[in-house]
Parts: structure tokens; C-alpha cells; sequence
């Protein structure tokens, strides 16, 4: 990976590397101290804390960016929006797709702070009603 730019493009880099599973890649983009909230709400201490916790829901999964927004907070200091969808495999091996998210990123001096995330998927997942 060449050095990032802007926070947006940490942001996109980070999303790409968890997708690989390239959590050294990934942790390299984290700030210390990092903080993750996800549905439920889940607040994995760790990158793989965050993997182990997904293998039980998922195979994989993949996001469509519909929309990137980038805005500064305080100098070096942004946060930075993606939506869209999701689309991958459950653990059974059967697909999915068409699951809204939206990810929040706090970034600060081009590391990544926090993420919150939005999703569908407890409404999509096998067995739910």
C-alpha cells in the first residue's frame, strides 16, 4: 500500500485489508486506543476478537459502496462516513446480498480512532424471524 493521503483513503484501505483478512495491515491504520462498535451492541477488543466473533455469522462478506463522505472535525481531524450494501456467503455457504450499513470513522493524524457500525444483517441472518 502506498502512504495514504487523506482519511478517507485510510478509511478504504482499512475496509479492504479487514475484507482480505490482512489484520496486520489493517492494525497498522489504527490509532491507540482504537474503539469499535458494532449491532448488538458488540465492542470487540481486537481485530481478531472482531473475526472470531463474525466467523459464527458469516463466510465472508463484501461491501458496495454506494456513498464515501469525508469531513473535517478539527485540524487533523476528520470523520468519514461509508454506506451501501452487503453482500456474501452465511456459514452454511448460502448467499446474500442487497444488507444497507453505514460505518462511522473518527480519524486523527491519518490513523482511525473509532468505527460504529450500522447494518441490516441481524434481520437477514438464517433463522431469524
Amino acid at each position: 500500500m502506498s502512504d495514504p493521503l487523506n482519511p478517507q483513503q485510510v478509511v478504504l484501505h482499512f475496509l479492504d485489508f479487514m475484507e482480505k483478512r490482512d489484520l496486520v495491515a489493517a492494525h497498522a491504520l489504527l490509532a491507540e486506543g482504537f474503539e469499535m462498535v458494532f449491532p448488538g451492541p458488540v465492542k470487540p477488543a481486537s481485530l481478531e476478537q472482531l473475526v472470531a466473533w463474525a466467523r459464527d455469522r458469516y463466510r465472508y462478506v463484501r461491501k458496495t459502496f454506494e456513498h464515501v463522505d469525508c469531513m473535517a472535525s478539527a485540524p487533523g481531524q476528520a470523520v468519514v462516513y461509508c454506506s451501501g450494501t452487503l453482500h456474501g456467503a452465511w456459514t452454511d455457504g448460502t448467499p446474500f446480498e442487497g444488507i444497507r450499513f453505514i460505518d462511522r470513522f473518527e480519524v486523527q493524524g491519518l490513523k482511525i480512532v473509532h468505527q460504529s457500525v450500522w447494518n441490516d444483517m441481524a434481520l437477514h441472518l438464517p433463522g431469524q424471524s
